[in-house]
């Protein structure tokens, strides 16, 4: 999401944050937040302090503002829309000088109140849900918060799975070389309560790979590739979990090649994918599937 400065004739001797109020429009709640976060600047680039009457004859706003690649929604309703997002695509940028993500079509379509609801990690593809409004981000994000959804996820893994799992393992963060990397735990040994349902639907003789329908009861981070690496079955293409921590590592800093990631992952890319999510908005249910079938058409 580009990062860009846009500049304003200035009212000399007011205070910065009623000129954002006043006299550019902008809610209490948002002068303030431009201001904390050091986006509202003089001339010379120095940026005011919230308290700061103004000095100058022009000041500058940092904004964010989306730009579009052709990603388009896969649903719109009035209050919220569906995204299907591809893999190898953040949702939200990491700092100012991310390019691109999927923040950047969410804007872009639908302006500066729209926000994503949850997230899936950049590798994960699948469906994503967007308020277009404060009022229905609220909503929906009180929605997940509570658990009142339903969602569930294809995966392709390494081995044969011939009958449904039930995985009921906690989950703690490694604390080991890679800061991102989870791990399972006995209860007793602490960690968050974490269960996921998994469920076959097709398999590869050939690949040995298995095709799976996987439901998360609850919601943790990694939950889904940790807890089916935990049972002997990794994820395809998962560069994290099931290969060593010095590869797991430069694929972290960017620094393994696609060549390599191939032949220690078997694929350029982690075949999971957030395929169904069904959810009550408004007395309405939505019943939701991605329109993205990679997953069934490369390897069944």
């Amino acid at each position: 999401m580009p990062f860009t400065l846009k500049k304003f004739k200035a009212i000399k001797d007011k205070k910065i944050q009623f000129f954002l109020e006043d006299d550019l429009g902008y809610s209490p709640k948002i002068a303030q937040k431009l201001i904390g976060k050091g986006r509202v600047f003089r001339n010379d680039m120095s940026a005011f302090n919230p308290s700061e009457i103004i000095d100058c004859d022009e000041i500058s706003i940092g904004v964010f503002e989306g730009v579009s690649r052709g990603l388009k929604p896969l649903l719109e309703f009035k209050d919220f829309a569906i995204f299907d997002k591809p893999t190898h695509l953040m949702v939200h940028p990491i700092s100012k000088n991310t390019p691109y993500s999927l923040l950047d079509e969410i804007r872009f379509h639908f302006g500066e109140d729209a926000n994503l609801i949850h997230r899936i990690d950049a590798e994960t593809s699948g469906l994503v849900i967007v308020g277009k409004n404060k009022k229905s981000e609220i909503e929906l994000k009180e929605m997940f918060q509570d658990k009142k959804y339903h969602k569930s996820y294809l995966a392709i893994v390494c081995g044969k799975i011939d009958k449904e799992l039930k995985i009921d393992k906690n989950i703690d963060k490694e604390g080991l070389l890679i800061g991102v990397k989870m791990k399972t735990c006995q209860k007793e040994e602490g960690g968050k309560e974490s269960i996921t349902i998994i469920k076959p639907i097709k398999y590869n003789k050939e690949k040995d790979l298995t095709l799976i329908e996987v439901i998360p009861l609850t919601g943790r981070q990694h939950q889904i590739r940790v807890h089916l690496h935990s049972i002997g079955y990794t994820i395809l293409g998962d560069p994290i979990y099931g290969i060593d921590d010095v590869n797991a590592e430069n694929y972290l800093n960017k620094t393994l090649s696609k060549e390599d990631r191939f032949k220690i992952t078997g694929s350029s890319r982690l075949w999971l994918h957030a395929n169904y999510l069904e959810f009550i908005y408004k007395d309405i249910t939505y019943k939701i599937y991605s329109k993205n079938r990679d997953l069934k058409n490369e390897f069944f």
